[in-house]
Order: structure tokens, then sequence, then C-alpha cells
């Protein structure tokens, strides 16, 4: 039996699967995201691998089976900074982090930005390992003098449990790797001012690449030293893997803390002079990719307006059914996160708005407006990625059957959702799974879902909001820099 583990920006989670791909023993912990002064968002390395810990031996100790590997993947971007030990030289810069907003406006308007999108797909938003190593390179430079290498969560955990100093390509993807060679763009480090630190950055591993957990990580996990561990992809290609995403123009919306929209592809051309925003992902499979647009809005917002208004998750599903399609005129703009956003636009000055508001308005319209608008920047997102073809989906927000629906119809398209929430650890799997000669029926797993159909007529009314929410996006972007 695989033990797939998904280290989460705020939850740790271990699944082990039977055959058809339904879970059948799981356990989850918390992660501690330490939220300091001027936007910065910290983790610390040693809690994290608490967290593996105590789901990988609570897990394993209601298996009446050996286990035959360990399956690891988790979020990605931000900087986890490491010496030749494992052992973390300053706390682990999260993806969430604000501290390079100005530095990253700065890039736009130098063109820094254009310039590595230009050569490798992939945009630059304040959380991305440039940015924040090039304000760590100003601000804490002995820091990283300490540091063997600059990596992400995932390898982080890997280098711990097994020594080895690696990364998968997908994390690797951002932002410096060309998706066409899968090497890194020497002149896209060199743009950003990196090029004196490019010792720091771990070669891809190569596909399938198995570790071996050491004796460290075997004490640790209390399982046998020896066993086989794999590496990736992060989190966002293996939901998208794990989900059934199988066939060029399919897509996944993960609705999590943050919204990731991705679209997979067989070609690795793109736009050169299109918008510098989102990412193009390397996957496990040679000449496959993901075009993926993660904006920065998600579920972190519900709970944003949750404590706002003092009412409880549980009572979403109440007031979206109180408020009509259109939320009786209020029109919401979701940008909440203290770092803007990064797809499919990249802005860190972006922030929300409601308008409409009259006395005669009340929560119930607040809440659908904020939803709504929410599925209209995943519209967004995947009309710059290029769905074309099945929309799968995961993530704490679909567990609303009302806000699912809302998706649908804002999208225009079925939904299909796995029924085990686990997709990215069931992703992790089924790559540990390949990778050992050991592969599951892959259509067999995917086929433990179930299908979310959209509304017509909410589908043309929604034709005219998702509009009205491009005009209201354009109009504020103007007064966000005033």
């Amino acid at each position: 039996m695989i033990v797939g583990v998904d280290i989460g920006t705020s939850l740790t989670k271990a699944v082990v699967f039977d055959g058809a791909g339904v879970s059948i023993a799981q356990a989850t912990t918390p992660s501690e995201v330490l939220h300091l002064p001027g936007g910065r968002v910290e983790q610390d390395l040693d809690q994290v691998i608490g967290t593996v810990a105590t789901v990988v031996r609570e897990v394993v100790s209601g298996l009446d089976g050996p286990v035959t590997a360990l399956a690891l993947t988790g979020q990605g971007d931000g900087v986890w900074l490491r010496d030749a030990e494992g052992e973390a030289v300053r706390p682990a810069i999260s993806w969430l982090d604000g501290r390079a907003n100005a530095l990253l406006a700065k890039w736009q308007a130098d063109g820094v930005t254009r310039e590595v999108f230009r050569r490798t797909g992939s945009g630059m938003f304040p959380g991305c390992t440039a940015a924040i190593l090039s304000y760590l390179d100003e601000h804490e430079p002995e820091v990283l003098d300490r540091a063997a290498v600059a990596g992400y969560c995932v390898d982080a955990v890997v280098q711990r449990l097994t020594g080895e100093i690696t990364v998968d390509v997908s994390d690797a993807s951002l932002p410096f790797l060309d998706p066409r060679t899968r090497k890194y763009d020497e002149e896209a480090i060199a743009a950003c001012g990196l090029a004196s630190r490019r010792g720091l950055f771990a070669e891809p591993a190569e596909p399938k690449a198995v570790f071996q957990l050491n004796a460290h990580g075997a004490k640790l996990l209390g399982l046998p030293a020896g066993l086989p561990v794999t590496a990736g992809p992060f989190d966002l290609p293996a939901s998208a893997i794990g989900a059934g995403v199988r066939e060029p123009g399919d897509g996944i919306l993960t609705a999590g803390t943050t919204l990731a929209c991705q679209v997979l592809t067989d070609s690795a051309d793109f736009d050169p002079e299109g918008e510098p925003a989102g990412m193009f992902l390397s996957t496990p499979t040679v000449g496959e990719y993901l075009r993926a647009m993660p904006a920065m809005v998600g579920t972190a917002s519900i709970d944003w307006i949750c404590k706002l208004l003092g009412i409880e998750v549980a009572e979403i599903a109440g007031l979206l059914a109180a408020s009509p399609p259109g939320a009786n005129g209020v029109r919401a703009l979701p940008f909440l996160s203290v770092s803007g956003e990064r797809a499919p636009f990249v802005d860190a000055a972006a922030r929300a708005q409601f308008s409409g508001l009259t006395l005669e308005h009340g929560r119930a319209d607040m809440v659908r407006a904020l939803c709504e608008s929410i599925a209209y920047a995943a519209r967004h997102c995947f009309d710059a990625a290029g769905l074309s073809g099945r929309l799968y989906a995961c993530g704490g927000g679909v567990r609303s059957a009302e806000w699912t629906q809302i998706f649908a119809d804002v999208l225009g398209r079925p939904i299909v959702i796995p029924s085990d929430p686990g997709v990215g650890a069931r992703g992790a799997v089924l790559v540990a799974a390949e990778a050992l000669g050991q592969p599951y029926d892959v259509e067999l797993w995917a086929s433990n879902s179930r299908t979310v159909e959209f509304v017509p007529e909410n589908v043309e009314y929604y034709q005219t909001g998702y509009a009205d929410y491009q005009a209201s996006l354009a109009a504020a972007q103007g007064l966000w820099r005033l």
C-alpha cells in the first residue's frame, strides 16, 4: 500500500487508497501559518515536518498490510531555504507572502516580468521564488550565504526524510524552467538579478525518480529505512492527475484557500507577448503540460466575509439560496489578498470592492455577490488557460452544492467532482505507482465521481454578469494606482 501525503499550506493530509481509488484510511492535522506585519507570511519547517510525521503514523497504525511506498505532494511557490543537512536557515516564506510587492511592481515597470514570461511562459507575483529570493538578496544576504538550497515545501520535506537535495520538475517550473527543454533558462535567472545565487537551485529530478527513506526519516515516520519515496508533482498538477484530467483541453478547478484553474496541453508553445501571468507547468509525463492560472481568491474570501458578518460557514448555503442570481444588483470584486492578484493578471495593488449596495440589501446579497465574483474570476482564468474539454473540480469550495452550482452556471459547463476529496494525495499515489512499475487503473479511479449540470437560464444570465464583472475590473484597475 502506498501512503499519499499532501502537505498543504494550512493542513497536512495522509491518505491510503484501495485498488478502485477509494480512500480506506486518512488522517489530517493543521500546519501553523504565521501572518506577520508588513504582509509577511511564514512557516516553520520543523513544525511542517512534524505534521507529516503525525498523519503518516496515524494512518499507518490502522492499516492491515505493509506500506510499500510514500508519495509526497504539497504546496508550491514561496522559498524554503535549507543548509546541506536539510535544516532551515530561516523560517520558510509562504507563497502568500507580500513583502516583495514593491519589487514586483518595479519588475513589471522595468520589463523584467515580461522577459521571464517570454522565456518560460510563467508569470511572477510577490510570493514566487524569484521575487522573494531577490528581496532576500537585498535585505537578508547573509541568510542566502548560509543556505545550500532554495527550494519548495515538498523538496524540503524530501531532503529531511531522505537526505536528497532535489526538486520536482513541476516546482522547478516556477518561474525559471523552459518547458521545451525542462532545463533552467539562465537568462531568466539573470534577468531577476539572481545569477550569483544560481547554485541555490537544485537541478530537476528525472521523470519517475524514486528516493529512499533514510534512518532519520524512518525513525521520524515509524517506517522501515529504504522505503521508496516519490517527491511530487506539487499540489496543482497532482490534483489534476488525481481528479482524472487526461485529454488536452481538459481542465480542473481547485476551489481551495485560493482558486487554481488548470488546463492540460500537449504543446509547449505559448504566446510570448501574452499577459505575463499564470504558470506553464511541466508534468511527470514528458510532452504534457498544464497551463495554470492560480488566482489569489478562494475560500479564504469566504472565511473573511463570515468573520465580517458574524456568521458560520455552515450558514453560507442558506444565504446563497436566499439571494437570486445577480444578488439583487450587488456586485463584487474578490481581490482580498494582501499581495493582490497573480492570475490571470498580476497586480500586487489589486483590491476587493462591493458596489450596488442599498439599505434594502442584506447579508445574503453580499455573500452571493462575493461567491459569484469568485466564479467570474474562475471564468476569467479558464478563458486565459484555454479550457475546451471536460472540467473537473476539487477543494473545500465544491463541498458547497450551492456554490458549485454557481461555478457551473457561470462557466456554462458540467463539472465532474471526484467523490473522494483527497485528489492531491491521489495524484501523488498514481505518479508513485507508475514510477514503481505498479500502475493502477486510472480510468477506474477517475470513475468514482459525480457531475453537477449547469442550469441553461442561469448560464444566459451570467453571460451578462460576466461582462459587467470585466467592466468593473477594468474600471477598478485604474483606481488601484491612485
